[in-house]
């Protein structure tokens, strides 16, 4: 049985195919050119194929296989490198895991720039993400299935919170709703008459608790993107989150409804951790990012108002 080929001779291939010659590969990784010349003769051997053209050439050039196994060699050190990464990362306090759950009404624009950026700064971290809402959040960092929470706080609980920005939070109805054909405030009187469409806590945290609840009769339902879709059906009225329906209020699909009672209201976002403990780096960094991500898009949000015509 012949030996398998090592990762140094893996590494010396790479480099030899990345810089073009022998003595190019000996002068970066600072061995002597037979050295290299010799390392891929063993692995030519090993493998049984020849990975490298030597004759009528001046320098030597890939074989058909030769870049075949090129891939396989680039995917092999990859691998090494991760496990050398998540050494390292794990003697330096690194999370192999961060679980993180997010109020579903945080900003897409916001969350997904933070996670492409975790991506990158912790490539051997796994991400676990659940999207709830209200009592939820807090409910699943307080009982430890998430390291870290993002949302808005629903009632007390041993947890420390972070200021990161907030949420608008905007009334509005399809523009044929008869809310949205009254000229002028829409009185309380008015409002209760017709079906609000309310998004209920899944957690026990708030039972028995309304948050800007008016009307007499409601839909109570357990999703945010539900609620979007039946109130651009016609079917009731309600707040959605500004950014989520920017494009609806810009392209008339749905209306800003002007209530005596009931204006856009803008909620704080925390990122929320067990008070008993301290946020790991993984987490500590999320927190960070998603301040500097949430702050900018609040600052860019005013503009955004205007320049689509919104109050």
């Amino acid at each position: 049985m012949q030996p398998n080929p090592t990762l140094d001779q893996l590494q010396v291939f790479v480099v030899v195919a990345e810089t073009g010659s022998f003595s190019a590969a000996g002068r970066k990784l600072n061995r002597a050119q037979s050295v290299i010349s010799y390392a891929i003769a063993n692995l030519e051997a090993q493998l049984g194929l020849r990975l490298f053209e030597r004759e009528g050439t001046r320098e030597p050039q890939l074989t058909d296989v030769g870049k075949t196994m090129l891939e396989d060699a680039r995917r092999m050190i990859g691998v090494l490198q991760r496990i050398r990464s998540r050494a390292s990362g794990h003697q330096q306090g690194l999370e192999a895991e961060v679980a993180m759950s997010v109020e579903v009404a945080l900003p897409s624009p916001v969350l997904v720039p933070v996670l492409k950026a975790f991506e990158e700064r912790f490539p051997t971290v796994a991400l676990r993400l659940h999207v709830g809402s209200l009592g939820l959040i807090v409910d699943q960092v307080m009982t430890g299935q998430a390291d870290l929470g993002v949302g808005g706080i629903t009632g007390e609980a041993e947890v420390q919170l972070v200021r990161l920005g907030f949420m608008s939070m905007v009334p509005a109805a399809a523009p044929d709703h008869p809310l949205a054909q009254i000229l002028g405030p829409v009185p309380l009187e008015e409002m209760r008459e017709h079906i609000q469409l309310v998004v209920s806590d899944q957690s026990e945290r708030t039972r028995g608790r309304d948050f800007g609840v008016f009307a007499y009769r409601t839909w109570r339902l357990t999703d945010m993107r539900t609620k979007h879709a039946l109130m651009r059906e016609g079917l009731g009225w309600g707040g959605l989150p500004r950014w989520l329906i920017a494009d609806d209020l810009a392209n008339g699909r749905l209306v800003e409804l002007n209530l005596e009672p009931y204006s856009e209201q803008r909620s704080p976002l925390f990122a929320m951790h067990r008070a008993d403990s301290t946020p790991k780096p993984a987490a500590a960094w999320l927190i960070e990012q998603f301040k500097r991500e949430l702050g900018c898009f609040n600052e860019f949000e005013p503009q955004r108002q205007t320049a689509t015509g919104m109050a």
